[in-house]
């Protein structure tokens, strides 16, 4: 690896732990990190998922499949806040009970 490149991968991971920090004083996950995962009914064979977006946002997701590793996404929508994703996965999932 070249110099430069290993000055900017120190970089980058300073600055990676200071988001980190900052995540956490907002009380927000991560990137990418599941929040919520529920079957969407008793007998359905998809999954309702929230993925946070790092940003204090996040991404419901209605998933069929082996969700994380093998499955494909039937619907999708994006959420200003991570409650207000949980909340709607929530009322997904406890409507098909």
């Amino acid at each position: 690896m070249k110099a430069r490149s290993k000055t900017e991968m120190a970089k980058l991971r300073r600055l990676e732990a200071r988001s980190q920090q900052i995540r956490e004083r907002l009380g927000i996950c991560g990137p990418g990190e599941v929040i919520y995962q529920a079957p969407q009914s008793r007998w359905s064979e998809n999954d309702v998922v929230v993925e946070a977006n790092g940003l204090g946002g996040a991404k419901m997701l209605i998933v069929e499949g082996n969700y994380p590793i093998d499955y494909s996404i039937k619907s999708q929508r994006l959420f200003e806040t991570e409650d207000g994703a949980c909340e709607a996965a929530d009322k997904i999932a406890s409507r098909h009970a």
